[in-house]
């Protein structure tokens, strides 16, 4: 049998905790088997602290990570390790309160998997009976359409969206997580996206900034990764914060935003030069399914690519016909997939102009703070319209004008309209970069004039003319007028907006959210019939969530009006065609039926079950999820080196998937009832199926007060967490009632004594219930 030399890394307090380490491997060293060092054991005399770290993990078959105690440095060398081909091997001590909760939310370490022990003979015993120093599968293709990977903060700041705009500047095309869209940073998506990447990019946060101990542990693994594996890797530090040992002598600090431009104009160049070097015909050795890819669960992440495998529902043609003015769905359902293929079809067209827009809510919260909350409820739709109606206007001719940078020159035609209409845009406020830094200054500077005006005054009404002066830096007729001329150059003019309700807790928005979203369709409307007055074929279509459309028509009935197309998907086989696009771009017949590719990825029966109809069940009906389930299980199938996925790949992939759905659904319920936070967890262990008095005693126990139960359960509910199951009939769940609460509220009212709640079962394995559990 191989003897395998280890190198143990672990943080150096509690003292305690290192000291078992230690003690145990003194002892399984002495046994004369395996043999092990510690990190204390580096001799570091007259070289960098971290040489000696580094040369140990290489030398060494495998590393010993402790992560009973989150530690930064430890978990760069866990991913630093994994990138150069080392098998990680992570244990915890149970003596110690150890970070659950954190381990949980980040994602990494349980999607590894770890072995426990409670003291320094068990940990011995452990380290000694170690055979296997198989590494995890690292070899991914280069992408070339998206070559830049960024870890990205859970608070999109002003800083992030610096960040991105730099990035988008230097026309470098990135994937990102996304902790707004993924709760949890899965190791194999990580280890996926920084192989295929030629770089990455990561902010660490400071101490005492919003979510900085989750992201930077996440931030120390990806960036292990990437130096492991010889990535640019670009690791920015706020100037006042403190940089971990690991990555001291590899990070760039700035003091202020500008300072990160020339630090990403570095690591574009080092990015563009590696993607012309790159041979791509060196693809990496394997069977079928290590080199298959589905694509990315975040449409974000694959713009470049989703054309080629694009399902075109009828949600899709009634948009690209103009017929809609809302598109609406769930989180997870395509919205923004939707929005990539709307804006790449018309963009086909040269004569066609397109605006695409993807802002955030952060950057109206100094409005919503420091106006909205001070006016009456007339001037606040008269004020906010009036400002939506000029930054759509502006945004037009900011398309406009650098569309046709170029070509006024050639083009008499165009010549004249072009150069009166730079003139009227021409503003200090509004030419600065991306259109997510135009929106925060045009919403700062409004916030700044008004509360010049009138400060805290609480129920100000506005005159017309005071909302023109807030609003209004330009002649807003004439830049209509004129813009109306140049568009008679084009032929069609599309304003998507997708992005406005990003970061809106579900179903706990402020009347202020709600606002500010019904006065961007009416602005939206007006310019619309501006427009067309002038015959110019002009489409706005906003892309929100379905339970934002819900409180907007809730507040506004005269919204039912609006054209909608809705993404929420109830037929399984749509959902299975989604999945064989994807799967067909990976072998020679795009014609293949989904039986026959899938034959090829995993085996056909778990448990009794169809396996695809067994994802699909699991999926909460959500393209993104199921994604997001087959890349875990196939991610365990491929570690194992199997050529299919197997049942116990399978098994191991729902529960990694498992997690990620627990973590969302408490994030999401404490969002809008903060005195729920953990009740998901409070499941663990229950049956999976309850009556009405059964679910009040658990919410009771849980501190939930009475007044709270009914807000909580529909809750449940509309996420999918619980269903209804009435006499011998199915179990029904949002999904199976085209996502209308109503039809669930008066079943359960007509029937409440005959009503059992039953836990969907994708919260099965992390809430540790069997079926046996009834």
């Amino acid at each position: 049998m191989q003897k395998l030399h280890g190198f143990v890394a672990y943080p150096s307090t509690p003292y305690q905790l290192a000291s078992e380490i230690t003690e145990a491997i003194s002892s399984v060293n002495h046994r004369g088997g395996n043999t092990f060092i510690g990190w204390e054991e580096n001799d570091i005399s007259g070289r960098p602290l971290t040489n000696p770290i580094f040369q140990n993990i290489q030398s060494a078959n495998l590393l010993i990570a402790d992560v009973t105690k989150l530690n930064f440095n430890v978990t760069y060398e866990i991913g630093y390790a994994i990138g150069i081909g080392r098998r990680a091997y992570l244990i915890r001590n149970n003596t110690f309160t150890s970070d659950n909760e954190e381990i949980r939310k980040i994602g990494i370490f349980d999607t590894l998997g770890y072995e426990t022990y409670d003291n320094a003979k068990q940990l011995a015993d452990l380290l000694a009976s170690i055979t296997d120093a198989t590494p995890l599968t690292t070899a991914s293709p280069p992408n070339r359409n998206t070559p830049v990977y960024i870890l990205e903060t859970p608070i999109r700041s002003g800083v992030l969206t610096h960040i991105v705009a730099r990035v988008k500047k230097a026309r470098l095309q990135y994937r990102s997580f996304v902790p707004a869209e993924e709760v949890r940073l899965s190791a194999i998506d990580a280890i996926t996206h920084v192989a295929s990447s030629f770089g990455v990019l990561i902010p660490l946060l400071s101490s005492g900034m919003s979510g900085w101990e989750i992201h930077n542990i996440r931030a120390a693994f990806v960036a292990g990764l990437a130096h492991g594996m010889s990535k640019h890797t670009l690791i920015l530090q706020d100037q006042d914060g403190p940089v971990p040992l690991d990555v001291r002598d590899f990070s760039k600090r700035y003091s202020h935003p500008s300072d990160i431009d020339s630090h990403i104009h570095d690591f574009s160049l080092d990015v563009y030069e590696t993607t012309q070097q790159i041979d791509d015909s060196r693809l990496p050795e394997g069977n079928f399914l290590s080199k298959i890819t589905i694509g990315d669960p975040l449409a974000e992440n694959e713009f470049q690519t989703l054309s080629q495998y694009y399902l075109q529902t009828d949600e899709f043609g009634r948009a690209i016909r103009g017929e809609v003015n809302l598109v609406v769905g769930r989180k997870g359902t395509g919205k923004t997939a939707l929005f990539s293929q709307v804006r790449n079809r018309k963009r086909g067209n040269r004569a066609n102009v397109v605006v695409d827009l993807k802002p955030e809510g952060y950057q109206l919260v100094k409005l919503k703070e420091e106006v909205l909350d001070y006016l009456s409820a007339g001037a606040k739709a008269h004020l906010i319209t009036a400002f939506w109606e000029y930054l759509l206007y502006l945004e037009i001719c900011y398309k406009l004008l650098e569309k046709d940078q170029e070509r006024h020159l050639r083009d008499p035609n165009l010549y004249e309209d072009y150069i009166a209409l730079q003139k009227l845009y021409a503003s200090p406020i509004v030419s600065q970069g991306d259109f997510s830094e135009r929106l925060l200054a045009l919403s700062q500077n409004l916030s700044q004039e008004y509360t010049a005006a009138h400060g805290t005054q609480e129920g100000v009404r506005l005159t017309a003319d005071e909302v023109t002066a807030f609003i209004h830096s330009h002649n807003i007729r004439d830049l209509r007028i004129q813009l109306s001329r140049y568009l008679r150059h084009k032929e069609e003019t599309w304003i998507l907006f997708d992005n406005l309700d990003k970061g809106w807790a579900p179903q706990g928005l402020a009347s202020g959210d709600i606002v500010i979203l019904r006065c961007l369709i009416d602005a939206s409307r007006r310019i619309q019939r501006e427009m067309s007055r002038d015959d110019q074929d002009l489409h706005v279509i906003v892309f929100i969530r379905n339970d934002v459309y819900q409180l907007l028509m809730d507040e506004s009935p005269d919204f039912g009006k609006e054209s909608r197309a809705s993404l929420d998907w109830s037929d399984d086989s749509l959902l299975r065609e989604m999945l064989r696009r994807r799967l067909v771009q990976n072998i020679g017949s795009k014609d293949a039926t989904f039986d026959q590719i899938w034959s090829r990825v995993c085996v056909s029966l778990y448990k009794g079950d169809e396996t695809s109809q067994y994802l699909i069940d699991r999926s909460l009906m959500r393209p993104r999820n199921l994604l997001k389930l087959f890349n875990s299980c196939r991610g365990f199938a491929v570690n194992h080196q199997h050529d299919r996925i197997y049942a116990d790949d399978i098994e191991k992939g729902l529960k990694a998937y498992s997690n990620d759905m627990i973590v969302e659904a408490d994030q999401e319920l404490t969002d809008i009832e903060p005195g729920a936070k953990k009740l998901i967890y409070q499941f663990l262990g229950e049956n999976s199926e309850f009556t009405n008095d059964d679910l009040t005693i658990l919410l009771d126990i849980n501190n939930i007060k009475p007044e709270k139960h009914a807000k909580v359960i529909e809750f449940l509910l509309y996420y999918g967490f619980l269903g209804i199951k009435y006499l011998d009939q199915d179990t029904q769940y949002i999904f199976h009632v085209g996502y209308d609460m109503e039809l669930l509220r008066t079943r359960i009212t007509k029937n409440r004594e005959a009503i059992r709640y039953v836990l969907n079962p994708v919260f099965w394995p992390a809430l540790e219930i069997s079926a046996t559990n009834l």
